[in-house]
């Protein structure tokens, strides 16, 4: 394959990446914007792609992010690699903070004031993993199968979440769209600019370069003969 690379990261490397990023999370910020500047579409179009992954991004369908933003931009006719990007915003360094305004409206809207916090928070979605890996085992054993921690992950944790999700999802979104607007515009007029000067400089050389040929050609035709 072309580009497939010739030393292979082990697993553990790739997935220690996806948490740390090599160059830090500065610069694959620096990069994802970069990238986003550089999308060939209208500024609208760029604008709603990005809406759409910062939308989906808020909410806690892990794992669907990419699918999501994919068919979110797709339908509201966003750029659909602006929308992948956009999901950049979600990740393990802002992913607790989303969760836990997202499950505070939740419970807010749902009225239900049961005061959780942080460490609660991530109680819930520890003792829920192990139920689920502990009735996964079950199926292949004689132990029962023990669905309470799973039913109150989803009662209080996963249906607030969700529920608080949308909202911020949409109002983050929308003022992200807003935000690339001006900035996508300004960067692809003075991109056009530069462009549009580079032709002219080309343009230029080469009528110069055409006139200096004439002009070394006509002074050869009228030498006098000897």
């Amino acid at each position: 394959m072309v580009f497939r690379r010739r030393d292979r990261r082990p697993i553990l490397t790739v997935l220690t990446e996806m948490v740390f990023p090599r160059g830090g999370w500065l610069r694959a910020t620096r990069y994802v914007i970069w990238r986003l500047w550089r999308l060939p579409d209208p500024p609208h179009r760029i604008g709603r792609g990005v809406a759409a992954g910062i939308f989906i991004s808020f909410t806690p369908l892990f794992g669907f992010h990419l699918i999501g933003a994919w068919l979110i931009a797709w339908a509201i006719r966003g750029n659909v690699v602006a929308a992948l990007l956009a999901t950049f915003v979600g990740n393990p360094v802002t992913y607790p903070i989303f969760a836990y305004v997202s499950v505070w409206l939740g419970h807010w809207l749902m009225g239900m004031h049961t005061g959780l916090g942080m460490v609660e928070i991530v109680d819930t979605f520890k003792g829920a993993s192990i139920e689920f890996w502990d009735n996964v085992k079950a199926i292949f054993t004689t132990a029962p199968t023990q669905w309470s921690q799973m039913a109150s992950f989803f009662r209080t944790l996963f249906l607030p979440d969700l529920l608080g999700s949308i909202p911020l999802g949409f109002f983050a979104g929308a003022a992200s769209h807003y935000m690339t607007l001006p900035v996508v515009d300004a960067y692809q007029k003075r991109r056009s600019k530069k462009l549009r000067e580079r032709v002219e400089k080309l343009r230029l050389a080469k009528e110069r370069a055409q006139a200096l040929a004439a002009e070394r050609a006509g002074g050869t035709q009228s030498a006098p003969l000897e």
